[in-house]
């Protein structure tokens, strides 16, 4: 019996590596939308440091009490908590920084629906309406003989 034949020698580039599909894939965070930028290029910054504080604070003062400074259900100059140079930045980080993420990213999606609403062309609007009222048929809840 004869070997099967050999495949015929690869044609064009090679695939391109891991490396070069991430690099490429980070290249094209450009073309998310703003929130989405801000969310891979700062907010990813933002997020850390306030996991990085709260992780630090479970090790230092417990992981319960570090959600309850947190969400500021305990303070951090409370008697209770062990180590408050560490709470400090921890509430400070739960009274501005979370709620201002949170509500750039409800901004964000409001503006959104707001600007997909205000892109349609009044006539546009206007013909839709048009073509409505004057498809057949009776309007709903009409019986269709009188009363």
């Amino acid at each position: 019996m004869s070997a099967p034949p050999s495949p015929p020698p690869p044609t064009g580039p090679p695939p391109p590596s891991r490396w070069q599909q991430a690099r490429a894939r980070w290249a094209d965070r450009h073309a998310l939308p703003r929130f989405g930028f801000w969310l891979l290029s700062r907010g990813a910054t933002v997020i850390g440091l306030c996991v990085l504080l709260y992780v630090v604070n479970g090790f230092a003062n417990g992981w319960t009490l570090a959600y309850e400074v947190m969400t500021a259900i305990t303070s951090p100059a409370d008697d209770t908590v062990p180590c408050p140079w560490c709470a400090w930045p921890l509430s400070l980080a739960g009274w501005a920084v979370v709620p201002a993420v949170i509500g750039a990213a409800a901004g964000y999606v409001i503006t959104e629906q707001i600007q997909t609403h205000h892109a349609r062309q009044l006539g546009d609007v206007l013909d839709e309406l048009r073509r409505l009222a004057e498809q057949p048929g009776s309007p709903p809840g009409s019986s269709g003989s009188g009363p």
